[in-house]
């Protein structure tokens, strides 16, 4: 079947199977390995998408259900490969260590932020619950998305 999306604001007409996951349309097809391939059942996070504007894990959508949609990936996050804000409060909060959560947690922390740019500790922590980390422990990782990297003013 052939599916057509916009990721990261280009578009993309790939022909796959009616199976294949948006995961793996997104590593395989379009060489975007920032989202990564954790657990295959949801549990952990790590493949953690923005799909039309909602973090999705993308383990658990098909290609076609993305078929005419925007996506939005860890790629994405920077302009021209650079650190985005949110990316740089990661790393200034100690927020990654071996960095395999991270793409999923950045994304799940980047759809709370534009929906509520100035979120409380708790609606953080909400917001971030179905993202595992086993390195870091989670207080850091609350701690960078609290910092206020998209300049909403939040102290």
């Amino acid at each position: 079947m052939k599916v057509s999306v916009v990721v990261n604001g280009a578009g993309h007409v790939v022909d796959c199977h009616p199976s294949t996951l948006l995961v793996h349309l997104l590593r395989e097809e379009l060489q975007l390995t920032g989202t990564h391939v954790g657990c295959d059942t949801s549990s952990c996070g790590a493949c953690t998408v923005i799909l039309d504007g909602a973090a999705v894990k993308s383990c658990t959508v098909l290609a076609g259900q993305a078929d005419g949609r925007e996506i939005e990936t860890v790629e994405g996050l920077g302009p021209d490969g650079r650190l985005g804000p949110l990316q740089r409060a990661f790393a200034e909060h100690f927020a990654l260590q071996c960095g395999f959560c991270t793409s999923g947690f950045l994304m799940a922390a980047t759809a709370l932020l534009r929906e509520n740019p100035e979120p409380s500790e708790s609606e953080v922590r909400k917001a971030l619950e179905g993202n595992l980390c086993r390195c870091t422990g989670y207080q850091h990782i609350v701690d960078a998305v609290l910092s206020d990297p998209t300049g909403s003013g939040q102290p």
